[in-house]
């Protein structure tokens, strides 16, 4: 199959083009390559895709108008995976403008690409734990009522999930929407906490830990995430109910873990005895996330395999292998 996948420089975007071309498929991809984080990381995603002969890159901005109607060979494109976005719930407090932009009106050019292709491809697309708002269950279910939006990101997220909704009621495209529950690993955002506290213990530098450490996240490890998305992508179409033509999924490893065990897991895995820097609690952070994960489960037989330490342990030996990746 022909896959377009956004994002495909991206952390998420750039594993699951990986997975794909390693499964024999073919992989058009497309990033604005934006400068959020660095883009010399996102570089370095990219050449490793390109050394595929079935990957294909354009590099584009989602929100421009036509730009996806304007990909050659666009019509042999058998499903759309939509892992682009303006990611960062903290940066969405000082610059949300990006985050509508990226969020809303790039989801909304994907969704008007699938609308107007003759074959109308299926369509994945990445959603977020963050869609939970401020939310009191200890364990988040997919039918679960949204809280107050704890941030700009959250809402941007929400709006996509309304957005596919109408345009599967409207013009009967298949959807499947993804809440990813903070993924981590190998190749990942150096804005993230696990990146971040491995720079600084190596370093013997403090971590700030937010929130006084009383916060646990569902952290779900990247080659979990991927699966996820590959067993959903490559199911038969007919295992798919008749009107049910858009649907959301949680994506997480069904476990909480407190701040402090990544905190452990990150100085076991470096090797290093790490200074705490508490700090308080910042705008935008949920107190607790953990997915219930029974409906992917049952409907696409998704199983994840890594814990925390094994997936820090990895993402050390990855990050400690490259003396360049020191400076991202």
């Amino acid at each position: 199959m022909t896959f377009l996948v956004t994002g495909c420089a991206g952390f998420i975007g750039h594993s699951v083009s990986m997975a794909l071309l390693e499964a024999g498929h073919r992989v058009v991809g497309v990033d604005s390559l934006n400068a959020y984080y660095s883009v010399t990381l996102k570089r370095l995603r990219l050449a490793q895709l390109l050394k595929s002969p079935a990957f294909e890159f354009h590099q584009l901005d989602l929100a421009a108008p036509d730009a996806l109607m304007e990909l050659p060979g666009r019509s042999e494109i058998d499903q759309v995976i939509h892992l682009a976005a303006q990611a960062g719930v903290r940066h969405s407090m000082d610059n949300p403008f990006p985050y509508v932009t990226s969020n809303v009106v790039g989801h909304l050019s994907v969704l008007e690409f699938c609308r107007r292709m003759p074959r109308r491809p299926k369509l994945i697309y990445a959603s977020s734990s963050s869609v939970y708002g401020v939310s009191t269950q200890s364990v988040l279910t997919e039918d679960d009522v949204a809280g107050p939006p704890a941030s700009l990101y959250a809402v941007t997220k929400q709006a996509d999930e309304l957005m596919s909704q109408a345009y599967s009621s409207l013009y009967g495209i298949e959807q499947i929407g993804l809440r990813f529950f903070t993924v981590y690993g190998p190749w990942g955002r150096p804005d993230m906490a696990y990146w971040i506290f491995t720079r600084k213990a190596l370093a013997g530098e403090p971590l700030d830990v937010f929130n006084y450490g009383d916060m646990e996240r569902d952290f779900t490890y990247i080659d979990d995430a991927v699966a996820g998305v590959l067993a959903v992508a490559l199911a038969e179409r007919d295992a798919i109910q008749v009107g049910d033509v858009h649907r959301i999924y949680n994506l997480g490893s069904g476990r909480a873990e407190p701040l402090h065990n990544l905190v452990d897991a990150v100085a076991s895995a470096t090797g290093r005895n790490v200074d705490i820097a508490h700090q308080p609690h910042q705008p935008g952070d949920v107190m607790r996330t953990c997915a219930d994960i029974s409906r992917l489960c049952a409907d696409y037989g998704y199983a994840p395999k890594i814990g925390l330490n094994e997936g820090i342990g990895r993402f050390v030996d990855w990050y400690m292998s490259d003396e360049d990746l020191a400076g991202i």
